[in-house]
């Protein structure tokens, strides 16, 4: 007599479907936690397109935390060039010396635990328990976020969210169920959603689809970020691209680079000061470089 509860019409609809569109993507070959953290942080705010060789590259020079955690962060940031927003990367770096130092060099393997590294949050220790160590936990990330709010025909807070996408995980098979889920919502349920032959029991779409969209505003489905080009996150990303291909620089070699139309230097000063408070590089004199 099995233990496992049987599926609902709804889950067999999802896992049949999805078996035969799930992308390939090479984080989900593995179930090594190191290598499931580096690409789930890689992924927030990058397309997966732009993830796949450089996760590749990454785990080819540090495979553990251990070897991650004995690298200078410069060279960290250098590698990092590129795909955007790089605390991401300081805090990857920070994650792994919290392996080696409180775990032996593993990650460890509960919520709390997971929850405790720099830069680990809600969304990301809970990708690491099911995809990593398949246990039975949802995920709510921007797609499957979408789903949710449609399913329930009404917007909800990141309790109820979470509390949703828990309580549909089939039991034993939460790596499948997450990532179908997942793909469900990005290549489905986008936000100009494909409804015909969709598994899920949707209110919203049963309801006719009424404004508004229950998905705007509720708890993890992304908002249109701020224009990139000319921000202050374009510039800073110009300055650490000119300290990877040479660092040290002085200020006056970086304002000769980057000074110009639209960037003055009480503007690159600012960022640098920013740079700096998040201690992506440091300044010293007149000399700035990476840490």
């Amino acid at each position: 007599m099995s233990l496992v509860d049987p599926l609902s019409a709804e889950q067999e609809r999802l896992l049949s479907q999805g078996r035969s569109t799930l992308r390939d993507l090479p984080w989900r070959r593995t179930r090594d936690p190191w290598s499931v953290l580096v690409s789930e942080v890689m992924l927030q705010q990058t397309q997966a397109a732009r993830v796949v060789q450089r996760w590749e590259r990454f785990l080819e020079l540090w495979p553990t935390p251990i070897d991650c955690a004995s690298a200078p962060l410069g060279d960290v940031l250098r590698e990092w060039q590129g795909l955007g927003y790089p605390r991401r990367a300081r805090s990857l770096w920070l994650a792994a010396r919290f392996c080696v130092d409180q775990h032996g060099g593993a990650l460890p393997d509960t919520l709390d635990g997971l929850l405790a590294l720099p830069g680990v949050g809600a969304y990301t220790a809970r990708a690491v328990m099911a995809f990593a160590f398949e246990r039975d936990i949802g995920v709510v990330e921007t797609n499957i976020a979408r789903v949710l709010a449609r399913r329930a025909g009404d917007r909800l807070t990141p309790s109820a969210a979470q509390s949703a996408a828990d309580a549909l995980v089939p039991a034993q098979r939460s790596w499948e169920w997450n990532q179908m889920l997942m793909d469900l919502g990005a290549h489905r349920c986008r936000p100009e959603p494909r409804c015909d032959g969709c598994p899920m029991q949707c209110r919203w779409r049963d309801a006719g689809w009424p404004d508004p969209d229950p998905a705007d505003g509720s708890a993890g489905v992304s908002r249109r970020q701020a224009r990139f080009a000319g921000s202050d996150r374009q510039l800073r990303g110009r300055v650490l691209a000119a300290l990877s291909a040479t660092s040290p620089l002085t200020v006056e070699s970086l304002e000769l680079q980057l000074v110009g139309p639209g960037c003055d230097r009480d503007r690159l000063a600012r960022v640098l000061s920013s740079l700096a408070f998040d201690e992506l590089l440091s300044i010293r004199d007149d000399s700035v470089r990476l840490p």
